[in-house]
């Protein structure tokens, strides 16, 4: 019987698998030696090839090039080959140079680098510097927004929210319940012009407003159906219609596990009280700052996407017809929204972030008194 190509063993040592998670974790690594790295240390851990590409991704052919590589030349053998063709104009030290430039320094008046005023600074041309960045995978010109979450109770929510959505209770219906508050009735001060080859389509930067609506939601987790209603505030007294109306379209047979965050109207003794009186209700909070967890806010992405940001609309009325709208179209063919992502992969994702920025506080702090 064939059994295929045998594997080549492939086992560490103390010092590669710390250099190898250093490679495949570190931000500084460019991506393709990130990848090679993780995919060494998915082989290290027994795996085939085959369950290595699908769980990178990858193809199988990728994975066993790397993982015989690494057998032959250990870390070295990740590193790429020197390629046929003219000797090399810039050197290593000219890319370092560039690197530890971008990363630990600023242009005067400015808060970021470009190409050519790193290509100014360094005496390369921009291009140079422009597949140095691309290289190494940087992108001074970008800039990302992030916020840990504060919470104590931060891991057992997690551990909570995502049992739920990976390993759902039976005889239960799992929702996630939010507000989309102020949604604006916009319309432009001109008639859009519409798309036409060679144009895209035109609309004026300003608006005329017609007052706004909120959308209460609550998106099945299992089948991806929402039960909504549209009200003009958002209070406690309209989130408890909103309770009403899914205690009212949840069959009784069914447990009913609500994911929500901690806004203030969902705290209040009016809402307590209704939970108290129907034990088969089971609320589920979000951490703080935690929204992302909710996957209630990856559809209302879909409806700003699909139908608010470049909607024009007249009244609260047409608004609110156009999201109805989009809500028989989503209802017409649902697609749920599979969650992944285990748990300990979150926190521990959560674990590196928190510690890099408490080493950049720590450095900043060092520079500052020194």
């Amino acid at each position: 019987m064939r059994t295929g190509r045998p594997k080549a063993i492939l086992t560490l040592t103390l010092d590669e698998r710390r250099e190898l998670e250093s490679l495949a974790h570190r931000s500084r690594s460019a991506p393709a030696m990130a990848r090679r790295a993780r995919i060494v240390l998915a082989c290290a851990e027994g795996r085939n090839n085959k369950t290595v590409a699908h769980r990178l991704r990858l193809t199988s052919a990728t994975v066993c090039k790397w993982r015989a590589r690494f057998v032959r030349d250990r870390v070295d053998g990740l590193y790429d080959e020197p390629r046929p063709g003219a000797p090399r104009t810039i050197t290593d030290d000219n890319v370092e140079h560039v690197i530890i430039r971008t990363l630990e320094s600023t242009p005067r008046g400015a808060t970021h680098w470009s190409t050519r005023t790193m290509a100014k600074a360094s005496g390369l041309s921009h291009a140079t510097i422009s597949r140095i960045w691309q290289a190494f995978g940087l992108q001074p010109h970008r800039t990302e927004t992030f916020k840990l979450p504060p919470d104590p109770l931060l891991v057992p929510k997690v551990r909570d929210i995502v049992g739920l959505y990976i390993n759902p209770p039976e005889h239960a219906v799992v929702l996630c319940v939010d507000e989309k508050s102020q949604i604006q009735a916009l319309d432009r001060t001109a008639p859009l012009l519409p798309l036409r080859p060679g144009q895209v389509e035109r609309r004026t930067h300003d608006y005329k407003r017609h007052g706004t609506t909120s959308l209460f939601a609550a998106l099945d987790v299992k089948t991806s159906r929402v039960i909504t209603e549209f009200h003009r505030r958002h209070r406690s007294v309209e989130f408890r219609q909103f309770l009403d109306a899914i205690d009212a379209q949840v069959p009784p047979p069914f447990d009913v596990h609500i994911i929500m965050d901690n806004y203030g109207t969902h705290k209040t003794p009016l809402i307590r009280n209704w939970f108290a009186k129907r034990p088969r209700f089971h609320v589920h909070f979000t951490p703080t700052y935690g929204s992302w967890l909710n996957l209630v806010e990856r559809w209302f992405a879909e409806l700003t996407n699909k139908q608010l940001r470049r909607g024009a609309h007249r009244s609260v009325r047409e608004l609110e017809a156009a999201i109805r709208e989009f809500i028989d179209a989503h209802h017409a063919d649902p697609k749920p929204f599979v969650w992944t992502k285990p748990a300990d992969e979150i926190l521990a994702s959560i674990a590196r972030f928190a510690q890099r920025t408490a080493d950049a506080q720590a450095a900043h702090i060092y520079v500052t008194n020194h």
